[in-house]
């Protein structure tokens, strides 16, 4: 055998150990984190039979208006009504813009047909639907005096 070979059969020899050493060390971290995988699972389906038993015995009550009112609803958007609505306030469109954070130029492509409102922008309309025109007028100066 000749030095050249003798050589490198040691050099793959110690290249083997070292790579095994390494390997073990990540075998034992692999082993460990399932374990806890494992651990977390059966934590969570305990929990889950927990939750399912306590939705079965809980007395069904109506929710609070409080609640329904964040609970998104499909809302339909019609212009004419955005239009009539503030109309009823009484509002510009700049104004009602400024109750909605949006600009009045969006107000008025809204009311034109020409654009439509996001789901965020419909759930702020939506609580406008509720309000008088004092109610209105004393939010629209509670945020021109904020901003």
């Amino acid at each position: 055998m000749n030095l050249a070979t003798a050589l490198k059969n040691e050099i793959a020899r110690v290249a083997r150990k070292e790579i095994k050493g390494e390997t073990q060390q990540l075998k034992k971290a692999s082993a460990q984190y399932r374990s806890d995988i494992a651990a977390l699972k059966r934590r969570l389906a305990d929990l889950e039979r927990v939750v399912s038993k306590l939705t079965k015995n809980a007395p069904v009550k109506a929710a609070p208006l409080s609640d329904v009112a964040q609970r998104p609803l499909r809302m339909t958007f019609s212009p004419s009504g955005l239009a009539a609505q503030r109309k009823r306030l009484g509002l510009s469109a700049q104004e009602l813009g400024a109750l909605i954070c949006v600009s009045g130029q969006s107000i008025y492509k809204w009311e034109q047909g020409k654009a439509k409102p996001r789901a965020a922008q419909l759930v702020a309309l939506r609580g406008i639907r509720s309000l008088g025109k004092r109610e209105a007028t004393e939010r629209l100066a509670d945020v021109l005096a904020s901003t």
